[in-house]
């Protein structure tokens, strides 16, 4: 079988920026700077990321220390500590924590997913007293800290934001590149870059759980179905390309079990649904974890917020300034977060709108639609998206499915652009691991919900 025709979809050399556009990642902030280039993510050791509490701490990788033991007197309910995890993704540490405490998987709380290639720290509770537990639990490249009781869970969503220290590496050597390093640094403190959802919120060898979230909008359980299962993409491994092309040519749901390998674990028990279920492909679907059907569904809101700001910009539009028909909120006094109260732009308010923007007290918002967003609330979206509904052939009403019950994908605002807080620049010394290149060390803060990645793409281009 050739590669022709083992690939669904296939990306010209694998090229990030190609697959980026597949997920509507399309602008620069810094198109007019000339790129340093490089590459990250090599070494799982050249990305840190740790959370901040809304207190504005760090969370430490190395600090550990006892406190007082679980006490019904104190009501204490919860079981916090630090994660520290090395090379995994949020999900899967939990799951092997869940299974060695033999607990369910839901009694595990946290605020917020971190990078999978990575070190990174971040708060996880567990409802009940499991401190000694923890204290011996010994798992690989996962470690416990600061294990202490606390009355409330760690909730998602409740840091402030996320530190990043991170090493670009395999830069050619270019002329006056600390210079130029230092003109980002400055402009991306100053101005900011376009808030789009990263590639690993799509999936970054497989970038298609927007697809599958939409399908499942749609209630189209066979299609969801193949794109979870038998689509390829020129970014996976062969041996994941292999299987899933012979399923595909095939149909052959037991062959299929049998060689789809065991990390594909979810695949394996959906095509075991349909061997004991024939055509039962809503039924395959729903083996999946309910959190993952809801990332799936929560992926197709973050495509959509992505082309909408791609197209706008596509239309000439600043990424800066605002224009007639955009939505601009107000930002809280204590920690900078967007607040409900909003106002559109091209009317009484402009002056004070302006002024806002100038000082960083409001930013830009485009919904992410949901079920409860109201369109008329954001002029320019509301045009920009029926464009793409138009184009891509959805309904406009897709978060009207029955998929979504009442408390789900209500819809929210998020910042069109985003800053740093302080973007640092460390570091400027020969690559090691790369003779002849050289590399930069890199220190800053986002907000939760932003991605260092998208910060990154605008140096390395």
């Amino acid at each position: 079988m050739s590669e022709q025709e083992i690939d669904t979809y296939s990306f010209r050399e694998n090229d990030t920026r190609e697959v980026e556009k597949f997920v509507g990642i399309e602008a620069f902030a810094t198109h007019k700077l000339s790129r340093i280039g490089g590459e990250y993510k090599k070494n799982f050791k050249d990305f840190v990321v740790r959370e901040i509490d809304n207190n504005g701490k760090i969370i430490s990788i190395k600090e550990d220390y006892k406190t007082h033991p679980f006490s019904e007197e104190l009501k204490d309910r919860y079981t916090t500590f630090n994660l520290i995890k090395i090379n995994k993704d949020t999900f899967e540490a939990i799951r092997h924590i869940s299974k060695i405490l033999k607990i369910p998987y839901n009694l595990i709380n946290y605020s917020g997913l971190k990078d999978k290639h990575s070190i990174s720290a971040q708060k996880i509770s567990i409802k009940g007293d499991y401190i000694e537990n923890l204290r011996n639990l010994k798992l690989k490249d996962i470690f416990i800290r600061n294990i202490h009781p606390t009355k409330k869970p760690v909730k998602l969503g409740s840091h402030w934001g996320n530190n990043f220290t991170i090493l670009i590496r395999n830069i050619e050597y270019q002329k006056n590149l600390k210079s130029k390093i230092v003109e980002y640094t400055n402009f991306l403190n100053t101005f900011g870059f376009p808030n789009y959802f990263g590639l690993q919120r799509f999936g970054s060898f497989r970038p298609n759980s927007h697809i599958v979230g939409r399908s499942l909008l749609e209630r189209d359980f066979k299609k969801a179905f193949e794109d979870f299962v038998s689509t390829t993409y020129s970014t996976e491994s062969a041996e994941s390309k292999k299987v899933r092309a012979e399923f595909r040519k095939t149909r052959n749901l037991e062959k299929a079990y049998m060689s789809f390998p065991k990390s594909l674990q979810y695949e394996r028990n959906m095509i075991h649904h349909l061997i004991e279920h024939p055509d039962d492909y809503e039924g395959s679907i729903n083996i999946l974890p309910s959190d993952l059907k809801t990332l799936l569904i929560s992926s197709f809101q973050s495509y959509l917020f992505n082309k909408m700001l791609s197209v706008r910009i596509q239309k000439g539009f600043s990424l800066f300034k605002p224009i007639k028909g955009d939505a601009i909120s107000i930002l809280d006094s204590y920690n900078a977060n967007i607040t409900q109260v909003k106002y559109i732009y091209g009317g009484l308010y402009d002056n004070y709108l302006n002024k806002a923007l100038k000082l960083n007290r409001a930013v830009i918002i485009i919904p992410i639609i949901g079920k409860y967003t109201n369109l008329d609330d954001f002029p320019l979206m509301k045009s920009l998206f029926e464009e793409i509904a138009e184009q891509e052939k959805f309904d406009k009403n897709i978060f009207s499915s029955k998929m979504i019950n009442e408390q789900e994908f209500k819809g929210s605002i998020r910042a069109m652009t985003v800053k740093p807080t302080t973007l640092k620049f460390l570091k400027l010394e020969s690559d090691d691991l790369n003779p002849g290149k050289e590399k930069i060390k890199l220190e800053f803060s986002l907000q939760r919900g932003s991605y260092a990645t998208m910060l990154i793409r605008e140096l390395i281009k």
